[in-house]
């Protein structure tokens, strides 16, 4: 894939742009200025969020049977992390926050689709919507686009979504998807144990939470490795445990946080009921009670089979032998799940390791030393143009 000087040196000056100025969540101000901007003079019809910072344009083509061609979703994510950032690049941001899963570059490569899209408008046989999304990063920023009617914006919903992610440790260029399950349901569990304090050299006398906190946290893998089937896994992770006074005394409650994920319906649903019903368990049989709360995220990222063998066709065509399918899905999640719950499409991992970087030595997504390759700027743009154009002309 490739792109003119002129049009790669501009996508990295935006992509840099918004590398400096990241904003976390679903009120990002600058980014969607940002976005407006590098917009600004195309014949999209631009739609602003109301509860978020987010930024949809609608291109119609004008191929002949436009008016009457589908609608092509593409999407990108905005928001950043709340990380400082320690990649020594000389526009780095200078902050609390940090692009640290590649979000900036997202955006830039979706300008770029756009771009390229009005340019080869009388080639485009329906519409695209163009969807700039806050929130990615647990805030849900998909369902409150949903919420506000985006897939009725063009008029007629969506026949296909497509999105991508480019990825640190994938040979950069390269793509990869498979169908079916691609990224992992979420949720999180916080369990707080309730017991009696006391004494630290009296426990007989109390009932000990942080004890009863400790036994969850071992018991929490063994029971997730023998009530689910190794080829339908689940990921149930302590994140953080809490219990704390002085050095004497035995609290009253320990807090026991867990994030999980899930790659099936039926598996979410047995995590629903099984979860809290341990957390009981394991408290009583230390004279404790519990308060469960299990707060379900995202779900199943699910990949269109006939959709995702049509982008790999795309992608095939555009790379060659870089292209693969996945052998297993990501155990990560994302709330563009959301919109393929409504919509069937694709989603896309797209290599952005730099040259000359060891995939041993590349940091992964959400760490502060995490970088990617400018290069696949125009790749991902490219990517996205050619599936919107082919899937509207298919129809």
């Amino acid at each position: 894939m490739a792109a003119t000087d002129t049009a790669q040196d501009e996508l990295v000056a935006l992509r840099r742009r918004l590398h400096r100025i990241p904003e976390v969540g679903l009120d990002l101000p600058r980014t969607q200025a940002a976005i407006l901007a590098a917009l600004d003079g195309l014949p999209l019809e631009l739609h602003l969020g109301t509860g978020l910072s987010s930024v949809v344009g609608v291109l119609r083509g004008t191929a002949p049977g436009a008016e009457d061609g589908p609608v092509v979703l593409l999407r990108a994510d905005m928001d950043a992390l709340p990380l400082r950032e320690e990649t020594g690049l000389e526009y780095a941001a200078d902050g609390d926050a940090m692009h640290a899963c590649g979000h900036d570059l997202h955006s830039t490569i979706l300008v770029g689709a756009a771009r390229t899209l009005c340019a080869r408008r009388d080639e485009l046989a329906g519409t695209v919507l163009l969807v700039f999304q806050p929130g990615e990063e647990g805030h849900d920023g998909a369902a409150r686009m949903l919420d506000e009617g985006l897939l009725d914006l063009a008029g007629r919903r969506p026949a296909a979504a497509y999105a991508l992610h480019v990825e640190s440790r994938r040979d950069r260029g390269t793509v990869a998807t498979r169908p079916g399950p691609f990224f992992a349901a979420s949720a999180v569990l916080t369990a707080t144990v309730r017991g009696r304090g006391g004494h630290a050299a009296m426990p007989h006398l109390s009932r000990d939470p942080v004890a009863a906190a400790a036994a969850l946290v071992a018991a929490l893998p063994g029971w997730v490795a023998r009530t689910f089937d190794a080829f339908d896994p689940v990921v149930a992770t302590v994140t953080g445990v809490r219990a704390w006074g002085a050095e004497n005394v035995i609290p009253d409650e320990a807090t026991v946080r867990a994030a999980v994920r899930s790659f099936s319906a039926a598996s979410a649903a047995t995590l629903a009921a099984g979860v809290p019903e341990l957390c009981r368990d394991v408290a009583a049989v230390h004279g404790c009670e519990v308060d469960v709360d299990w707060d379900v995220r995202y779900p199943v990222l699910h990949n269109d089979p006939a959709e995702t063998a049509f982008a790999s066709d795309v992608a095939r065509g555009l790379v060659g032998d870089g292209f693969s399918t996945m052998d297993a899905p990501l155990s990560a999640s994302e709330d563009f799940a959301r919109v393929l719950q409504e919509v069937p499409g694709c989603y896309l991992l797209l290599g952005a390791r730099p040259p000359g970087l060891a995939v041993g030595d590349a940091a992964h997504h959400h760490s502060p030393r995490v970088v990617f390759d400018d290069a696949v700027l125009a790749d991902g743009a490219e990517l996205l143009a050619t599936l919107a154009l082919r899937r509207a002309a298919a129809a």
